[in-house]
């Protein structure tokens, strides 16, 4: 039933990224995969819900793994870093399981000010100086606000791919049971704002976007603040900022820093790959000419894209 389902696995979620893939539920554990036709091909393969795959039953999620595969080659997806217990479980489940991003985590069991730099703090204090922050549980209100503060993310970043989220996919994940905008405005008007979506006692920030205004008064520093004081005051215990950006880490990336500069914790995400055909998956590497290769699975390696 929806209502049992949270966070990145609610069927909304899924649907929102029909664009790359047709949503396929996993019964047994409440869980959702896109699948897609493999290029210059006759078959098709699914991957597990961008940024991360997440479920209501990992326990059965072998179930719904030894069924869902009987037209596909393979799966790929990057594991929910809150929803397993690490990798022994996923070998069981998976062929390929590699470290893929540290995540970083607030633990807000934790008063703020004994782990955040004295930095943070004192931009924080200046933005909220000059900007007023609401936090909304109606996000979908602002739908058109923030499709242009992330229309000027996608220009800013170079962004393409599945992150590239259209205003369509934004209107199915702002009705999303769970997902807050918490919002700052100068002089009326929205110059930044952050989605999290909440499942139990997480908090996921999903993604976060600014006008030129916004990185002017370095508003991410009083959003982030407001942000973790709301969920500290609604009893949520952490706040997963997730990891660098793209498909490799980069310990130098800004975003990285700034994530780790809330953080007073870390968690691996796992990348997992799971073939359901061995005789598929290396004929298509063989045609494609492909061999050796770390990607999964390895005949998309040349789609790769920033996201």
């Amino acid at each position: 039933m929806i209502t049992e389902l949270r966070g990145y696995a609610h069927p909304r979620y899924a649907q929102s990224l029909e664009e790359h893939g047709e949503p396929r539920e996993l019964p047994h554990s409440g869980g959702w995969v896109l699948v897609r036709r493999i290029p210059d091909t006759p078959y098709k393969d699914a991957m597990g819900c961008y940024p991360l795959f997440s479920c209501r039953d990992w326990t059965k999620l072998r179930d719904d793994l030894d069924h869902v595969g009987s037209d596909l080659v393979s799966l790929a997806l990057v594991a929910d870093p809150f929803c397993v217990s690490g990798p022994d479980m996923l070998e069981q489940l998976f062929d390929y399981v590699r470290p893929f991003k540290t995540h970083y985590v607030t633990d807000l069991g934790h008063p703020l000010e004994s782990f955040i730099d004295r930095s943070y703090r004192y931009n924080a204090r200046s933005s909220l100086k000059v900007m007023d922050v609401e936090v909304s549980c109606q996000p979908a209100q602002y739908l058109d606000e923030w499709i242009r503060l992330y229309n000027n993310l996608i220009r800013r970043h170079h962004i393409r791919g599945i992150s590239a989220f259209s205003p369509k996919c934004f209107e199915l994940q702002l009705n999303i049971p769970g997902m807050v905008m918490v919002l700052g405005r100068r002089e009326g008007e929205i110059v930044g704002a952050t989605l999290v979506l909440i499942h139990e006692q997480v908090a996921y920030s999903h993604l976060t976007a600014f006008c030129e205004e916004g990185y002017k008064i370095r508003a991410s520093y009083g959003i982030y603040w407001k942000t973790l004081l709301y969920l500290q005051e609604q009893g949520i215990r952490y706040f997963e900022h997730g990891g660098t950006a793209g498909i490799k880490e980069d310990p130098k990336d800004g975003l990285t820093n700034f994530k780790k500069g809330w953080s007073n914790e870390r968690r691996m995400a796992y990348f997992c790959g799971r073939v359901f055909d061995r005789g598929k998956y290396e004929s298509i590497c063989r045609m494609k000419q492909i061999a050796g290769l770390e990607y999964f699975p390895a005949y998309r390696a040349a789609e790769i894209v920033h996201g």
